[in-house]
């Protein structure tokens, strides 16, 4: 539709969607460190209201360079939502539930993500492109006044004692720890393996044995609401299994789900897409929740910055690496590379999140979140 209004390229139309990637991925980690020493929900409202102000403003777009210009900057307010709210359940919860209401927020952005797709398209069908934004952008506004009225002001941290160290130098030490950039690979992987088999697969099933239409390649993301169910049992799961038996059931259930797409049937290949949705929403789950672990109590909010920065680099990542694959064999060259790719980041899980036995400065390993039962 965009294409034809602006007459444009598909790749240009196509930096509607990764110019407001980019805007994360920039932001995330120097958002992260202005926001450190400020209150969770103060920055969690405005960031949203940061959110809808460009999303209103992007219908009145009269150029796509405009449109693209307010889709960057809704880029640039989203990580003062999602890494400031995983730092804000680490600390409002206890370890041993920290995974299953991470899950529950997991849930919530997969449903925000099918309900933003579905309803998206269905207004612009059926009005015009203009008033999808209108909506969106209305919808933010009114959640960042339901997070205003409902969410609880949060702990009073203490304030932090001697000198600040600066952004470079609290990064350079994040960096440092092994299993912070172990869960750093595992973000960029979990977006790079959704992005990659749900943007790839799509021309796969539009040619023979397949055939399917547009329409029908839209409704492939109802198999997101399977994480809906699946995401909360598991993350209740994770609190008794712990987070690198999580971590690496979720990779291979993933694993397995691209694998099956590879059957010429369309209702394995459905399955497989159900469980590609499955794990990778169990490992965001995982790996959101290992953050709380791995990351200084004082760095939290900056190590929760770089990880979705790693996260939305793996998604724009798998917009064009698969691209050279499917040169090569189509989609089962596509998925090969992508099982490949998870495959590295469960080796990378399994050895990276394992826990030190004494390391200063670093979480002891009955934070795991593994809970034992009780006599």
């Amino acid at each position: 539709m965009l294409t034809g209004l602006f007459h444009a390229s598909k790749t240009g139309v196509g930096l509607t969607v990764s110019a407001a990637t980019l805007g994360v991925a920039l932001s995330a980690p120097i958002f992260g460190a202005l926001a450190e020493r400020l209150p969770r929900k103060r920055v969690i409202v405005g960031s949203l209201i940061g959110v809808s102000v460009p999303t209103l403003l992007a219908a009145t777009s009269t150029s796509l360079a405009q449109l693209i210009f307010w889709r960057f900057l809704e880029g640039l307010a989203i990580p003062g939502i999602i890494a400031i709210v995983v730092t804000y359940i680490g600390e409002e919860w206890p370890p041993d539930r920290m995974a299953l209401i991470m899950s529950f927020y997991v849930s919530g952005t997969a449903l925000g993500g099918f309900i933003g797709r579905v309803s998206a398209g269905i207004l612009a069908d059926w009005f015009s492109w203009r008033v999808s934004f209108l909506v969106l952008g209305t919808a933010a506004l009114a959640g960042a006044g339901a997070v205003a009225l409902w969410l609880p002001h949060g702990r009073r941290r203490p304030s932090p004692s001697g000198a600040q160290i600066s952004f470079i130098s609290q990064v350079w030490t994040l960096l440092h720890r092994r299993r912070l950039v172990a869960t750093f690979a595992v973000g960029f992987n979990v977006l790079f393996s959704l992005v990659g088999v749900f943007t790839w697969i799509t021309f796969h099933l539009a040619a023979a044995p397949f055939r399917l239409s547009t329409a029908a390649l839209s409704s492939l993301f109802f198999v997101y609401l399977v994480g809906l169910v699946v995401t909360p049992a598991a993350g209740f799961l994770i609190t008794r299994v712990g987070l690198r038996v999580g971590i690496g059931g979720a990779i291979l259930c993933s694993m397995a789900g691209v694998l099956l797409t590879l059957v010429p049937s369309l209702y394995v290949v459905i399955l497989g897409l159900a469980l590609v949705c499955s794990g990778v929403f169990i490992a965001q789950t995982a790996s959101q929740s290992h953050l709380r672990v791995a990351a200084p109590p004082g760095a939290r909010v900056t190590a929760a910055g770089l990880y979705f920065t790693c996260y939305y680099l793996g998604g724009t990542a798998a917009g064009v690496l698969p691209g050279a694959f499917w040169a090569l064999g189509k989609w089962p060259a596509c998925a090969a590379f992508i099982v490949a790719m998870q495959a590295v980041a469960l080796v990378i899980a399994l050895v990276g999140w394992r826990a030190p036995k004494t390391a200063p400065g670093e979480d002891s390993p009955a934070q795991e979140l593994q809970v034992l039962p009780q006599p």
